[in-house]
């Protein structure tokens, strides 16, 4: 498979792990020093991010995926993914939101793997 199209499947594969609360499978996206960085402006480890989606903190139920863009330089790579999803957090109500994920990658010995993100809205 061409790495954009491999890089492009693993964030329709984050989403799937979101809305499944499939924390193991989120994991195995994201490399050990992957860090968060929500629009609050509040940073997290992912670690930090899988516990507040197991707790019921981050409740994701639908993702529609308008475009993934990637672009790949060597053994890092960006990729900015624009969804629109049905979530609610932080104690909230179910809302709707066209999230834009602007995440970077770096190639490691078991491929590729999200180090970091950072979400706003478009």
């Amino acid at each position: 498979m061409d790495e954009r199209k491999t890089i492009r499947e693993m964030y329709r594969q984050y989403w799937r792990c979101m809305i499944a609360k499939d924390a193991e499978g989120l994991r195995s996206l994201m490399a050990e020093d992957y860090v968060l960085l929500h629009m609050t402006g509040v940073r997290q480890s992912g670690e930090e991010f899988l516990r507040r989606l197991r707790d019921g903190t981050f409740n994701y139920y639908s993702a529609e995926h308008d475009s993934i863009e990637v672009t790949i330089s060597g053994d890092t790579a960006v990729m900015v993914g624009k969804s629109r999803v049905l979530a609610a957090v932080y104690g909230g109500r179910k809302n709707s939101w066209r999230l834009r994920g602007d995440f970077t990658l770096r190639k490691e010995k078991v491929g590729w793997r999200f180090t970091g993100s950072r979400a706003s809205t478009y």
